[in-house]
């Protein structure tokens, strides 16, 4: 399902109060169905994830390229503006008024010289300071705000926010740790990767919505066992199997994990017997879909997944971010940022946007996971009191060097546990 924004507009979490939840005895070999439909856990995660002392990425810099462009996002359930200053600038607001907390910002992008709320219409700087009110003095004589009232301490709140190599960062919590610090050398080097610092090209978007709890496709994105068998343009066509060469490391106390592979092309071995989706007689006409030019990454492919909402990476000469957006506790939007460099030739950017099918909403490979993952959530609150088994690769969350392996999906539920108090 395509998504505008438009549906995360009209939906707010609700607010109920559960009984106490235990985790199994089995520990992080065992995920609690409730922690995917329960609202009260899915209430408690934003305040502790999205709302505390994590870095939640916001955009590119190049998708506010001048001052007054800005780009409307959302941490979790909170709304924010991620907005290009008068001076340069990047600035990443509270997307709320700081008279009544209505929205100030409406469209998903656009360029303004500063921000009016549409309710009361008070007026803020690019920067969030508060610039002016109508009838702040009083009509004839009456009304009016109080003598002492000072724009300067009723501003929209601005976040912490940092631009890594073009990507753009930002946290509510004042005194949590640097982005440096909360990445890891292991992520930032990913990082750095895809975004060398070189100014970057925006190629496009797309955007979905998918019926389940935004934790399936976090776990979904930190299990490289799955895509072995489900996909099978992956597998077909070698682009991510089994039996070529890869890692999977958690990293960060479980919450990021690293998922990269080679790209070992179509053939058939000992290993393809075991996927039922294989089918060697298959062909593709355009074989240029699965070829990608050679580059930077010298066919490694893969993606970083930052803690709690994005993973960046590239897949083919696709490069693009990942951006989850909880919406309720059985619905998550998924929004792909495509990009490429600002000296890619005409060639490259071709072949960027081309080998965007491959993911996406209806990508060749991307389309099973979000049938997939509707038909999990279906099951997953038809019986909320189930428990899934994560075992494959054994019951550790040391990193692996092989794909058939749940070792990212336990070091997150351990960490998980920990932060959630459960």
């Amino acid at each position: 399902m395509s998504c505008d924004f438009a549906e995360i507009d009209k939906v707010s979490p609700i607010s109920i109060h559960a009984g106490v939840r235990r985790w199994p005895e089995e520990g992080v070999t065992r995920v609690p169905n409730w922690v995917y439909t329960d609202p009260a856990i899915f209430n408690k995660e934003m305040e502790v994830f999205f709302g505390g002392k994590t870095w939640n990425y916001v955009g590119l810099a190049c998708e506010v390229p001048e001052p007054g462009c800005f780009k409307r996002n959302w941490i979790g359930t909170h709304p924010v503006i991620v907005v290009r200053g008068e001076h340069g600038d990047i600035y990443v607001l509270e997307n709320r008024c700081a008279h009544r907390g209505a929205q100030v910002c409406w469209e998903n992008t656009g360029k303004v010289k500063d921000f009016t709320c549409p309710y009361h219409q008070w007026n803020f700087a690019l920067d969030g300071t508060l610039q002016g009110i109508p009838f702040r003095r009083p009509v004839k004589g009456k009304g009016g705000m109080p003598a002492d009232f000072d724009l300067k301490n009723h501003g929209m709140r601005r976040l912490r926010s940092v631009n890594r190599g073009g990507s753009i960062w930002a946290t509510f919590a004042e005194d949590g740790p640097s982005f440096e610090d909360y990445c890891g050398q292991d992520v930032l080097a990913e990082i750095d990767i895809v975004m060398p610092g070189k100014p970057l090209k925006l190629l496009g978007y797309q955007r979905q919505i998918i019926n389940s709890n935004w934790k399936t496709y976090l776990d979904n994105l930190k299990d490289p066992y799955h895509a072995t068998l489900l996909h099978s343009f992956y597998i077909t066509f070698g682009l991510w199997r089994a039996d070529s060469e890869s890692a999977n490391v958690p990293t960060g106390g479980g919450k990021h994990s690293i998922m990269t592979s080679t790209n070992s092309g179509k053939r058939k071995t000992e290993t393809t017997s075991q996927m039922a989706r294989f089918d060697d007689s298959l062909k593709i006409l355009d074989s240029e879909t699965v070829t990608p030019r050679r580059e930077f990454n010298n066919g490694r492919v893969g993606g970083t997944w930052i803690f709690p909402s994005s993973i960046v990476g590239i897949q083919a000469n696709s490069l693009k971010t990942r951006h989850l957006i909880p919406i309720s506790p059985t619905q998550h939007a998924l929004v792909f940022t495509y990009y490429g460099y600002e000296d890619d030739d005409e060639e490259m950017d071709r072949l960027r946007l081309k080998h965007a099918n491959l993911i996406g909403p209806a990508g060749f490979v991307s389309m099973d996971d979000s049938e997939m993952l509707t038909q999990l959530q279906l099951g997953l609150s038809g019986y909320p009191d189930g428990v899934g088994v994560i075992e494959m690769g054994g019951k550790d969350i040391e990193p692996t060097d092989y794909m058939v392996s749940e070792v990212m999906i336990r070091a997150f539920y351990k960490y998980y546990r920990e932060m959630m108090n459960l």
